[in-house]
Formats: structure tokens, C-alpha cells, sequence
């Protein structure tokens, strides 16, 4: 008896426990396209990343990569494309310092890339900026997913 009692409370436990919880809801907009950079801070392009505040902006991912340095050991990268609506020919962002925003007709969309590019007015009900890991390892920057 207690074994069947055993066993209906580890199912009960399983079955209430539920994977969406654990994961944020994926973006119906964006890909997952496969990003592999290696920036290396000894070219000139690369450069400003030596100095915090200072960004790259790449060719790579749905609509460009912005880098961003935060401090000699930590980066940002995001995305260029704008989170909340499809890609299309006027959803690439423009950097303005630390906000993104993207240039559509009647789009307010901002973004702030230090604040870990959550939209600047409406951050729990709209999506991030896409992000990348960016990991320093000597005198080169790596971006990948």
C-alpha cells in the first residue's frame, strides 16, 4: 500500500511540474540563426571594444549584431532586428547610445542594451532584443548561440 502510495505522489509531482514555466515563451517573430564571430580586438574595426561604453556593430545574425562593452571582462551582444514584429526591409534598429529603436512608421519600439535589451516602456509585456553569449577570451571577443 504504501508503495502505491509512493508511486501516485511521484506522478502527482511530475505531472504538476511543467516546462513553460521554466523557459520563457519563444519569440514567434525571430530565428535562430547560428552565429559564430570571433572579433579580434588587435584589428582596428575591433578596437573600441577595448573601452566600456564603446560598440561593433557586425553583418552577422537576422539584421546585424550589436557589441557592446560593458567593462574589460564583460559584453553584450544583440540582435539588430526589432523583437515585436516580423523582419522587413525597415526592422533593422539604429544604436543611439545605450537605446535601440527601431525606424517603422508608427513603431515606438526602444530598447535598452545594457538593461539586458528589455523595451524601455513596456519591459514585461514585450519582447527582449535577441541576445548572443559574448565571451572574452584574450584579445578576442566571441559571439555565438
Amino acid at each position: 500500500m504504501k508503495n502505491r502510495i509512493f508511486f501516485l505522489l511521484i506522478i502527482f509531482i511530475t505531472l504538476s511540474c511543467s516546462k513553460k514555466d521554466d523557459k520563457q515563451e519563444r519569440n514567434p517573430y525571430l530565428s535562430d540563426p547560428v552565429v559564430s564571430l570571433n572579433l579580434n580586438l588587435n584589428l582596428p574595426e575591433y578596437n573600441p571594444l577595448k573601452f566600456p561604453g564603446n560598440s561593433v556593430i557586425t553583418s552577422q545574425g537576422i539584421k546585424g549584431i550589436v557589441v557592446i562593452c560593458i567593462s574589460d571582462t564583460q559584453y553584450f551582444a544583440y540582435d539588430l532586428t526589432d523583437p515585436n514584429h516580423a523582419p522587413s526591409n525597415c526592422s533593422r534598429m539604429e544604436i543611439n547610445g545605450p537605446i535601440a529603436s527601431c525606424p517603422c512608421q508608427n513603431d515606438d519600439n526602444e530598447y535598452n542594451i545594457i538593461n539586458f535589451g528589455r523595451h524601455t516602456t513596456e519591459p514585461d509585456t514585450k519582447y527582449p532584443m535577441q541576445s548572443y553569449r559574448a565571451e572574452r577570451n584574450g584579445n578576442n571577443i566571441v559571439i555565438s548561440n
